[in-house]
This record gives structure tokens, C-alpha cells and sequence, in this order.
């Protein structure tokens, strides 16, 4: 299975990759363009996202696009309304609250453990600069093999008292039994 990713940055990556590495091992990654990079509307801008991606031969699109704080299932409704209709069956829109790290922050004690960092300094509106300052992320070091493996590691199913990942999880769930990748049921008892 080939999958087709376009997000907005560096750690939205590597979190995707360490989801990948978690859920479906054997599926090959497709890296399009980061969002907003193509200086287009939105419209066109998913337009030829999707044709590289329909050359590239891929099996489903993801595409993670940052809440800024706005009401993260406005933003994809806006998003797939934006959205080519015909590969629609293939797209899973993720929206975090604000930003990707309000995903990977959503257990803050099990990642202040992590990070040897204080947990409620994790529970802030936007987790952003403190996660970069304890993961030392700079321009040059976006620490992304890092983020992988703690993405590989968390407890996922405590993530899904956010609802934005809780609807990212539930789409790629059902896009993952259609294509034959079992992504791990967070829902039942015993899985973290």
C-alpha cells in the first residue's frame, strides 16, 4: 500500500511516521509538497497535490492541516469542501486544535516522563514552544527520528480524549480496514 502525505511542517512528518511505523509497517510513504507551500487557493493547491499523488500510484492521501485554535471540524469541513470530489474516497483530513503538537502532547504525564520535563507545563493551550524546547529542536535539528519513536511509543488510546485526534483516528480506522492495513482497535481493552 502506498501512502500520500502533504502536511505543514517537520514534526506533523515525523509524527506521521511513527504512526505508520506503529499501524501499517509495510506501507510506502509518498512525501508531497508542505501545505501552503505552493502559493495557490486551497482549491488548486489540492488539485495538483492529488494528480502527483494519483501518478505516484498512492492508495490514500493524508493531509494534516494545523486548527490554529479555530474549531478544528470547521477547518476540515473547509478543507474537504476545498477538496477534488472525486478522490475524496482516498483523503483523510487531519485537524489538530491548534497544532500538531496538541496530538502529541494530549498524555502530558506519560510525555513529561518522556521528556523529564513538568507535565502541566505540557497542558498549556498551545504545547508548541515548550515540546521544541524539551525535544531541542532548532532550525537545523528538527529531531524528527525522535518524535517517530515517541509516537511509536505512546499511548495512543489516552490521546483520544482529543477529539481532533479521536476524528483523525476513526478515519484512518475505517480507511485501514478498506485497504487490509489493521490499525490497532485503541477502543478496546488493553491497548494504550
Amino acid at each position: 500500500m502506498k501512502v500520500g502525505y502533504s502536511v505543514e511542517g517537520s514534526t506533523d512528518r515525523a509524527l506521521l511516521l511513527g504512526l505508520k511505523e506503529r499501524w501499517c509497517p509495510d506501507a510506502a510513504l509518498v512525501e508531497g509538497p508542505f501545505r501552503g507551500s505552493t502559493h495557490q487557493s486551497l482549491r488548486r493547491e489540492y488539485r495538483k497535490i492529488c494528480d502527483q499523488f494519483v501518478l505516484a500510484g498512492v492508495d490514500v492521501m493524508i493531509f494534516l492541516t494545523d486548527g490554529n485554535g479555530n474549531d478544528w471540524r470547521a477547518v476540515q469541513q473547509n478543507e474537504r469542501a476545498s477538496f477534488p470530489a472525486d478522490r475524496l474516497f482516498q483523503a483523510l483530513h487531519g485537524v489538530p486544535d491548534r497544532n500538531i503538537e496538541c496530538w502529541i502532547c494530549a498524555d502530558a504525564d506519560w510525555l513529561g516522563h518522556e521528556l523529564h520535563v513538568d507535565p502541566d507545563s505540557l497542558r498549556a493551550e498551545d504545547p508548541q514552544g515548550v515540546f521544541e524546547a524539551a525535544m531541542g529542536i532548532t532550525r537545523d535539528d528538527k529531531q524528527e527520528e525522535r518524535i517517530s519513536a515517541l509516537v511509536l511509543r505512546a499511548p495512543l488510546r489516552s490521546w483520544l480524549r482529543n477529539r481532533s485526534f479521536e476524528g483523525f483516528y476513526d478515519g484512518a480506522r475505517a480507511l485501514s480496514q478498506r485497504l487490509g492495513c489493521a490499525i490497532e482497535n485503541l477502543r478496546e481493552h488493553g491497548h494504550v
